[in-house]
């Protein structure tokens, strides 16, 4: 392979910027700018210099010797001081030799999982990772980082082999007498790695939500004060206030951390009969978003109201305008902030119930192989309740069901995926 190099600091002025290098070539490329010899691996300090012999900076130079490096390659990392100057012209000294390109985005990773590094969840934990915005994303993606995935996928293939090596042993052995009826293990092989796909499957949404976030729809009424409650909650003002009726007609998001969780908050607009048209579609909207929400907030004015439409068990009706009503009426304002952190609570602790559920998995390719491997398993067990004549039928769909968990962690059928999952990688990773 070539050997590559970036950035894998952040663009910018820094205190520390950080340039890798990996690669069968990379310690010669680093030796390049500088006199003294650069440890096999280790640290050390030494002046970077280009090939005209100008200093460039004083850098604190890492090497790290394969296959003991995150590509499985021979790498060499560059500490220099983080100003976009000196990170240009280092970045144009490692341009400058023959041996050595730029990386592509992700190429990095994209290397480490070639080398058997990391596998291909732990690749997609990695990208979680570092878009982890809340505590709740950052424990998630350290659980898949760290290989949860990969070793509950790799426990349910073992399982699977033995299953599929029981019944290939009596077929390869039917015209002898088996004394073991290997059927009672084989089911129980079976129904085992079927519960826990269940158990996955039916965790995946949440866990898809906690990775890219909740949503939380504040519904209501026009002029009840859904806007002033969405300003307060997000300490600016993300929405338009108005005394006059209908002034939100699109749906206003603001991102947030409540709890740890990743939660967008969504303005809609006052539901209401009118004949404004432009109106209409917004309050069509509002019902569209509030019911694909995973929570809902109806504000109401008066305590005999009743919701625009019927609450789910999960969902939160609190009275709006707090400021307004005496003393012993439990309700909200967003405008004297009376019930607020009450109410954040409430939202907070709905979520973190939800949010107790979430499985391994994350991502709909997870939840697609599983499917794939479950259904192959309900149809393993129904051929094999024929009895022996049909087990190599029951065999095949038990390796059906292998191959899918192994399309999971990246081992098979994924090549059309890895440009698209490296492209969301930054240079440096």
């Amino acid at each position: 392979m070539d050997t590559i190099f970036a950035l894998a600091s952040a663009p910018g002025k820094a205190g520390v910027s950080v340039i890798r290098i990996s690669g069968r070539g990379s310690y010669d490329v680093a030796q390049s700018l500088v006199e003294k010899a650069l440890p096999k691996r280790g640290m050390c300090l030494r002046t970077l210099r280009n090939s005209a012999g100008e200093r460039l900076d004083e850098a604190l130079v890492l090497t790290f010797q394969g296959p003991a490096s995150f590509t499985g390659e021979n790498v060499v990392e560059l500490q220099v001081h983080g100003s976009v100057a000196v990170v240009s012209s280092v970045m144009s000294a490692l341009a400058e030799q023959k041996d050595a390109r730029m990386a592509e985005p992700g190429e990095f990773t994209r290397r480490a999982l070639e080398n058997g590094k990391m596998d291909l969840a732990q690749v997609e934990g990695l990208a979680d990772l570092i878009d982890a915005e809340t505590e709740a994303q950052r424990r998630q993606a350290q659980n898949i980082l760290k290989g949860e995935l990969g070793n509950l996928a790799e426990r349910w293939r073992r399982d699977l082999i033995r299953a599929a090596s029981l019944l290939e042993a009596v077929i390869d052995f039917a015209d002898e007498d088996v004394p073991t009826d290997v059927t009672p293990e084989v089911n129980d092989l079976l129904d085992g790695v079927t519960t826990d796909l269940s158990r996955q499957i039916s965790g995946v949404r949440i866990a898809e939500r906690i990775r890219t976030g909740f949503e939380v729809a504040i519904i209501g009424r026009p002029n009840v004060g859904k806007s002033t409650l969405l300003n307060s909650l997000a300490g600016r003002d993300a929405a338009i206030t108005s005394d006059f009726a209908g002034t939100t007609r699109d749906v206003i998001e603001v991102r947030m951390d409540l709890a740890g969780l990743p939660v967008t908050l969504l303005d809609t607009a006052g539901i209401r009969e009118t004949v404004d048209a432009v109106e209409n579609i917004g309050i069509a909207l509002a019902r569209k978003r509030a019911m694909a929400a995973d929570l809902r907030v109806f504000l109401l004015e008066n305590q005999d109201d009743s919701p625009e439409f019927e609450p789910k068990a999960q969902d939160i009706v609190v009275l709006s305008k707090g400021d307004l009503r005496p003393e012993g009426i439990v309700a909200v304002s967003g405008q004297s902030g009376k019930g607020i952190d009450q109410l954040v609570g409430r939202i907070s602790e709905r979520l973190l119930q939800t949010s107790a559920s979430a499985g391994i998995a994350t991502r709909e390719r997870h939840r697609d192989a599983m499917q794939v491997a479950q259904q192959a398993l309900f149809e393993a067990k129904t051929i094999l309740s024929f009895g022996e004549d049909r087990y190599d039928i029951g065999a095949e769909e038990i390796r059906t069901a292998i191959r899918a968990l192994e399309s999971l962690v990246g081992r098979i059928d994924v090549e059309n995926l890895l440009d698209e999952i490296f492209a969301s990688f930054c240079l440096g990773k």
